[in-house]
């Protein structure tokens, strides 16, 4: 799964610290994820993380 976190992250001039915190996740998760060196997080952390970015799963996540 692919995704547009990085991209929505430095628009809304967020640091991975940042919404890792926005998120309730560690900065590593957000980092791996953004890079694509983890894949396929829980429902819950791709709502968590897109309602921390003010968008919808589907604008984040790419599936």
């Amino acid at each position: 799964m692919e995704n547009n976190i990085r991209k929505i992250r430095q628009e809304k001039g967020l640091t991975i610290e940042e919404l890792a915190h926005l998120a309730n996740t560690s900065k590593a998760y957000i980092y791996h994820l953004e890079n694509g060196t983890r894949k396929n997080p829980s429902y819950e952390i791709m709502k968590s993380i897109s309602q921390s970015l003010d968008k919808e799963i589907m604008d984040v996540f790419i599936f």
